[in-house]
Formats: C-alpha cells, structure tokens, sequence
C-alpha cells in the first residue's frame, strides 16, 4: 500500500482570528491555528474584507497577517459573494447591521473552502446560525461549510 500526502484543508480564517493572536484568552488556540497553515495542513484563504478590516487594526496584527499573506490564496468579493450574503439577510441570520459577518460566511463559501474560522460567536460560528448558513449554501447550490473556531481544529487524536 502506497501512503500519499494529506491534502492541506482550504480554510477562510476572519479577522477575529489574527487579532485573536494577541488577546489573552484566545492567543494560543489563534497561534496555534497559524502554526498549521505554516505546516500546510491548512491552506489559508485571505479575502479584501479581511484586509481591509486589518487595515484599521493595531500594527502587531497587521504585521502577522502579512507573515501569512504570501501563503494565502485570495478570493475577491464577487458578484456571486454579495448575491449569497443577501441570501443569508434575505432569511434573517444576520442583520443589515452585520453584513460583513455574513459576506465572510459568503466568501469562504464561494471559494469553496472546506471551513471557515472565526472567533466571532454571536454571528459566525453560533449554534443556531450555522444550520441555517449551511441551509441556504445548500438552497443556492453550494457546498455546505464547516464552521468553526480555532480551538476546533487544533487539536490532534494522542
């Protein structure tokens, strides 16, 4: 029997995953997260929003995100992204209020990332929400999206 390389999983991380680099409580789940996209089990997806969200963020966070832009794959917000996003407001799962929660879930999902992560637990990874991001992925014809924090995917089997 032959063994092959496991493929890296393609993973969406939002904002609140590089400044959670630096937050005392979500620092080593967040570190560790990055530690894997710099072993290439997980093949990082960057979109505009994230770098425009991080372009306001303190210099420390901007500057870990350019140590993992270089390795990222880009994914633009399209007209298909925007068309999802309202899908997800038209069924109330976010609120105009937080339509860029919704445009993140949007972006990965078009990519066709196999999951996006995030700290964000009111809007993005959220027990009753994520059903129903998946719901609607299914209703427009994509695949549904493993949402998840950082401390979800981390870990390994001992």
């Amino acid at each position: 029997m032959t063994l092959t390389a496991r493929q890296p999983i393609r993973v969406y991380a939002d904002t609140s995953v590089y400044g959670g680099v630096f937050d005392d409580e979500f620092a080593r789940p967040s570190r560790a997260f990055f530690d894997r996209v710099h072993e290439k089990r997980f093949q990082l997806v960057v979109s505009a929003l994230v770098e425009d969200e991080l372009s306001q963020a303190p210099s420390k966070v901007r500057d870990w995100f350019s140590r993992f832009r270089s390795m990222a794959d880009s994914v633009a917000v399209t007209n298909e992204a925007v068309a999802l996003r309202q899908a997800y407001l038209d069924v109330g799962i976010v609120t105009p209020k937080f339509i860029d929660d919704a445009l993140h879930v949007a972006l990965a999902t078009v990519a066709r990332c196999s999951m996006i992560v995030s700290w964000n637990f009111r809007h993005i990874v959220h027990y009753q929400k994520v059903p129903l991001y998946n719901a609607v992925n299914v209703l427009h014809r994509h695949a549904e999206l493993d949402i998840r924090s950082p401390l979800e995917v981390i870990e390994d089997e001992d």
